[in-house]
């Protein structure tokens, strides 16, 4: 059996070898996937995903400049009034004094104590062995797992003005008197109550997300800190953050937009459905205004007014990150 030698490719002019000729069919013979087949197989899926999510949002876009009511939604009929509900709710001064401070100041702390909270529970699971840390980490994951009506109704058990555990031990202790104290009338306990719930159900997300990232960082670079002389805390701000800096961008984005959404755990809890108007986030009053009240058009301009907002802070922030290329 004798060996075929592959002939040298001759020079051209100049001293540089031809370039080889690319095939336009695959080696292995197949046929290329033609270009309409991937949007073939994805159409039921798109099909049901304009149905059930892009409709209603072009619904809420379309209601938000028509002066739609009862009346309206009985007749099927409607008028419309351009940006007149858009002004209406930006000269409401419930817009700049109630709804939208409660709704941004809420989010942003919630955010923060969510992410921090998260970060040092995934610290800790990091440093346990391995059962300890399946145990603890499906313990946690409990929290998440509860529906948020159960966790409010919680939460509002506990803090009850009458019966709640949390009065009657801070009544025996003689901090607070239970007969003249209801934390759920006041705009500062009622969102701290708010606070604790939220957190509560949503820091066992980051710090099982930031537990993967922390189980996946190169033990010799830690190491190499730490005989460099660096500390726990500069090894996790100078080391550990800028690393798992992807993973960071990534809870702090979706618990931002969560946490500006939140409209359970207000509406449930006492006040919160617009008997008190002081404790009114986006949400809720949108809500209200729209079921309670019957003024679709104008719920609807709250709801997208709303929406741009989430927009704007979420593009800022990949902007942001975009810039610094760790994305």
């Amino acid at each position: 059996m004798t060996a075929t030698a592959t002939p040298p490719r001759q020079a051209q002019p100049g001293g540089r070898h031809p370039r080889p000729r690319r095939s336009r069919r695959p080696e292995s013979g197949g046929r290329l996937t033609p270009g309409w087949l991937p949007w073939l197989l994805q159409a039921p899926a798109l099909v049901v995903l304009g149905g059930l999510l892009l409709y209603p949002l072009y619904r809420v876009g379309v209601l938000a400049f028509e002066d739609f009511g009862l009346r309206e939604l009985v007749t099927g009929q409607s008028s419309w009034v351009g940006l007149a509900n858009f002004r209406e709710v930006l000269t409401d001064p419930l817009l700049w004094k109630v709804a939208l401070p409660n709704t941004v100041v809420f989010a942003a702390v919630n955010v923060t104590l969510t992410v921090t909270l998260g970060t040092l529970v995934a610290l800790l699971l990091v440093r346990l062995g391995r059962w300890a840390r399946g145990v603890l980490t499906s313990a946690i994951m409990v929290a998440w797992a509860m529906p948020a009506v159960t966790g409010t109704y919680v939460w509002v058990f506990l803090f009850d003005a009458r019966d709640g555990a949390v009065m009657r031990a801070l009544g025996a202790l003689g901090l607070i008197d239970p007969a003249a104290t209801n934390w759920f009338t006041e705009r500062l306990p009622f969102y701290g109550i708010a606070t604790l719930n939220v957190v509560h159900h949503g820091f066992p997300f980051v710090a099982v997300t930031v537990l993967a990232g922390l189980m996946t960082l190169p033990k010799d670079t830690l190491e190499a800190a730490a005989l460099d002389g660096a500390g726990a805390w500069k090894r996790f701000w100078h080391v550990t953050v800028p690393l798992l800096k992807p993973v960071f961008a990534v809870v702090t984005i979706l618990s931002t937009i969560w946490d500006f959404k939140v409209f359970t755990q207000i509406y449930l809890m006492p006040g919160g459905s617009g008997t008190n108007r002081d404790v009114l986030n986006l949400g809720t009053w949108s809500y209200i205004t729209a079921i309670s009240q019957n003024r679709y058009g104008l719920g609807a301009a709250i709801a997208v007014l709303l929406t741009l907002l989430l927009l704007v802070i979420t593009l800022v922030y990949l902007r942001t990150l975009f810039k610094q290329d760790e994305l």
